[in-house]
């Protein structure tokens, strides 16, 4: 397979780079510039910045007659007012540098391209992933055409006060998901795409060591041993339950400790398991105690909080013995900005997020106060669809089972499921062409179909990447790891672009797209979901 031909695009991306800078009249007070300077972005090998002293549109007819042009070349037809923000990736110049207002604030713009992000659109555009729109179906109709409320409201509003009136309260998304999710790449970008624009509240949910001997620790402690992590995505259910992070560290000897470096944090919060013979857990900084848990052995998820004085280096989490169970540790600054919680496990499906510990979801969900659940799953339901493990009805029901305990412990979130990315079939032969995976369009559409039932958005990253054949072209670029199912570096940053894009133009332009009406009722959904022995683990 050869790389496409993208002289195409670059020209249609010198013509956006003249359009850089234009601003629509109203913008300026509006947006404080801390937040979304409107200067032109650093040079990127997608979009050179304008020339000193480039022309700029002599009116805002002008500037309205060029946007419209360019938009026309890129769709082919014809750009009605008003004008919407495309979720492409491949032509980032008029989604991410022309603010301009759309929906009901006015005031809504997007953010100056960032430097990395320039270089994934550029990415995007040889690997032909075109983008795609988050769906948002209308949960409360307004008059005629309009939409009160739609499924992502509730994370577009919390945005809008990052801007208006920021306060010191971090808006949270806590991501669910499976092995596309947990080495925390995807969300990293997702995350810092966001603080961009928003800024950035700190850390969030934070483990005492790592899921597994390997990888980083961006999202645990920077010291740690003496622990045996479990997760909800192993075969054999293990002999504890969850709380929402999906994972616990069990210490396996006296003085077990996690250390993790401190960043200005006011505060912090232990989540841990009650369980009976375990010691106690000691919270420390500087080595100074700040907290001591009282274990009852009651099997209970529990909640310690502690205050961290200022100047604060390190905290140490340390068991006095063998046998007590951390689910977690929350560090977040008290400042406006975003946190985004990364909650995906290896292996995981909406099947086995049922042994998640329903008082530890309801609680800690509540504690964290998300803005946006965001379920990145169908990867495994794909997988286990070919091995015959499960079946459509099933796939379906733990979803909305899924989706259904979630918000009830959220229920001022948004919600919104990103569906799998494109998929080769098992048992591929070495040098043989790729067979896309047999049920992965199904478990696409099953996941939508339940999503927007659901009252969730949905985000089809099998079609932003570029559908069938996209894997392909990710594994002849070199971004796919041998298996042919986890992305490598810029493959997996690409992704995170893909749906970082999609969230800031769907929050631009709410309400200047209609949103599709909730026409499927959620009654017969299942309220609860029990663990299936249709599960299988995935490495």
């Amino acid at each position: 397979m050869t790389v496409p031909d993208v002289s195409r695009g670059l020209r249609r991306a010198g013509l956006l780079a003249v359009l850089a800078g234009v601003l629509l009249p109203g913008c300026e007070s509006r947006i404080p510039p801390h937040r979304f300077p409107l200067t032109t972005a650093p040079a990127t090998d997608a979009v050179p910045p304008p020339k000193p002293g480039a022309a700029r549109p002599a009116s805002d007819e002008a500037a309205s007659a060029q946007r419209a042009a360019v938009e026309a070349e890129h769709t082919g037809k014809d750009v009605a007012s008003p004008s919407v923000v495309p979720a492409s990736a491949s032509l980032p110049a008029p989604a991410r540098s022309t603010p301009r207002p759309a929906g009901p604030s006015a005031f809504r713009a997007l953010p100056p391209i960032t430097e990395r992000a320039g270089h994934l659109h550029a990415l995007a555009t040889r690997l032909q992933a075109p983008g795609a729109t988050v769906e948002a179906p209308c949960l409360e109709p307004a008059g005629g055409t309009g939409c009160a409320r739609s499924a992502l409201t509730p994370f577009f509003t919390a945005l809008d006060g990052l801007i208006e009136k920021p306060g010191t309260t971090p808006t949270v998304i806590a991501a669910f998901g499976n092995s596309l999710i947990a080495g925390d790449r995807i969300v990293d970008v997702v995350r810092e795409e966001l603080a961009a624009g928003f800024g950035n509240a700190g850390r969030g949910v934070l483990l005492v060591d790592r899921m597994a001997p390997y990888g980083g620790r961006s999202r645990t402690a920077t010291v740690s041993n003496g622990w045996q992590p479990r997760t909800l995505g192993e075969l054999k259910a293990p002999p504890h339950s969850f709380g929402i992070t999906g994972v616990y560290h069990l210490a396996t000897e006296n003085r077990a400790r996690g250390r993790f470096k401190l960043e200005g944090e006011p505060r912090g919060t232990l989540w841990w398991k009650d369980v009976k013979g375990a010691g106690r857990l000691v919270v420390s900084v500087d080595g100074t105690v700040l907290a001591r848990t009282e274990p009852q052995g009651d099997g209970a998820s529990r909640t310690t909080s502690f205050e961290l004085p200022a100047g604060a280096k390190w905290l140490d989490v340390t068991a006095e013995g063998k046998g007590a169970i951390v689910q977690g540790v929350v560090l977040q600054q008290d400042a406006a900005g975003i946190v985004l919680d990364m909650l995906g496990v290896p292996s995981a499906d909406a099947t086995l997020y049922a042994r998640m510990e329903e008082d530890a979801l309801k609680s800690q969900l509540a504690q964290r106060d998300p803005k946006l659940l965001l379920f990145f799953l169908g990867g495994n339901e794909s997988k286990r669809l070919e091995w015959k493990r499960t079946d459509l009805p099933t796939v379906r029901q733990d979803l909305a089972a899924l989706l259904r305990r979630a918000r009830a412990a959220a229920p001022g979130s948004a919600c919104l499921v990103v569906g799998p990315m494109d998929a080769v079939q098992d048992g591929h032969a070495k040098g043989k062409p790729l067979t896309q995976r047999p049920f992965l369009e199904a478990a696409i559409g099953a996941e939508r179909e339940v999503a927007l039932a659901e009252g969730c958005g949905f985000f089809d990253l099998y079609t932003a990447m570029g559908g069938a054949g996209s894997l392909a072209r990710f594994h002849q670029a070199g971004f796919m790891h041998d298996d042919l199912v986890h992305p490598r570096g810029h493959g997996l940053d690409l992704l995170g672009q893909l749906v970082a894009d999609a969230l800031l133009a769907g929050w631009v332009n709410e309400g200047a797209v209609p949103a599709p009406a909730l026409t499927v009722t959620r009654e017969d959904a299942p309220a609860g979901g029990e663990v299936r022995q249709t599960a299988e683990a995935v490495p």
